[in-house]
Order: structure tokens, then C-alpha cells, then sequence
């Protein structure tokens, strides 16, 4: 497990477009959220333990927002080969039993990461309205324990962006296991 962490956010960054297939049975692309105030793009997996240890917080922070202008969407870009754990049916396993209440997507030729420039899972972007880049840091600030958060900044950057204020320049990194990219 190669522990990496997130670049400084480029705040210039707008997102890119997409189309890539659900484990609902449906393609999503960038499109399909243009209604949305606020977009969080997450990458993540089912193997890695970072994921693993935020996965039931991402699940309440996504509940948290779904009645407001929020759309939470995870995108897994893995080698699916190599890691059988984040193959397309493994993800839709681990969707329908954690009952995610956001769309699951399968980035298998990576080009949607590398468009990205995701680096690992979990890797967060929040982008507001026009879709420029507003965040990309870290959850929390405890990625292990939940009983030691004492600040939910993925949560506070979305509520700042909803609140029409500016993000602060200074963003945590989030940090990870690196994108298993195919050879």
C-alpha cells in the first residue's frame, strides 16, 4: 500500500466532462448533475483501508445533503485485475449493501482519473455551480477514528460553497492508497 497524498488544489481547475457506466445500470455524465449547486466528485474503491475506514461517513455525509443542491458522485478508476476487490460486480456488491445514496461509477480505461488528475483513493473535488474546482482536501481530520474528528472539512467545504462564500486558499490534503493504474 503506497500512501500518497493530494497536490495542492489548482482553483483554476474546472471539471471535466464524463460518461462513464453505474452499478445502477445507468451512464452518467456531467450532464446529468448541471442542476446541482454543488458537484463532489470522489474517487474510492472497495480494497483500500483509508476508503474502508471513511466509508460509513461518506455514506451519512451524502445522506446528510441529499435533500439540498448537492451531488455526491464515486468513481472508481482501479486496475479491476489486479484488484478483483474493485471489479465492476464487486462495486456493485458493496453499493447495494451499504446502500450508498450516491451513483457508483466504473472508470475502467482510467481516462476519467487521468482527466482528473486524481492521484488516490479517497480523492474529493468540490466544485460549485460553474463547476470550477473549489476543494480538494481531506474528509476530516482523523481518517482512522471517527471518535477523534473535531473538524469535518469536506462538510464545512460544502456548506461554504452553498452559503455562496470563498473557500480559503489553504485546503488539507486528503491522503490514501495510490490509483492502481494498469500497466
Amino acid at each position: 500500500m503506497a500512501l500518497t497524498h493530494t497536490p495542492t488544489p489548482d482553483l483554476n481547475f474546472h471539471c471535466p466532462d464524463f460518461s462513464l457506466p453505474a452499478v445502477d445500470g445507468k451512464t452518467y455524465s456531467l450532464a446529468d448533475f448541471r442542476k446541482s449547486e454543488v458537484l463532489v466528485v470522489m474517487f474510492i474503491c472497495n480494497h483500500c483501508p483509508y476508503v474502508k475506514a471513511i466509508e460509513d461517513r461518506l455514506i451519512n455525509l451524502g445522506n446528510h445533503f441529499k435533500s439540498q443542491s448537492v451531488q455526491f458522485v464515486a468513481i472508481c478508476s482501479n486496475d479491476a485485475e489486479g484488484y478483483p476487490e474493485d471489479s465492476f460486480e464487486n462495486l456493485k456488491k458493496r453499493w447495494t449493501e451499504k446502500k450508498y445514496p450516491f451513483p457508483y461509477l466504473h472508470d475502467q480505461d482510467q481516462r476519467v482519473a487521468k482527466n482528473f488528475g486524481a492521484v488516490c483513493t479517497p480523492d474529493f473535488f468540490v466544485f460549485n455551480k460553474n463547476r470550477g474546482l473549489q476543494y480538494r482536501g481531506r474528509l476530516d481530520d482523523s481518517w482512522k477514528d471517527p471518535s477523534q474528528v473535531t473538524r469535518q472539512e469536506l462538510k464545512g467545504a460544502i456548506e461554504t460553497i452553498l452559503n455562496g462564500k470563498t473557500m480559503p486558499k489553504e485546503q488539507n490534503p486528503s491522503m490514501g492508497c495510490s490509483i492502481k493504474w494498469k500497466d
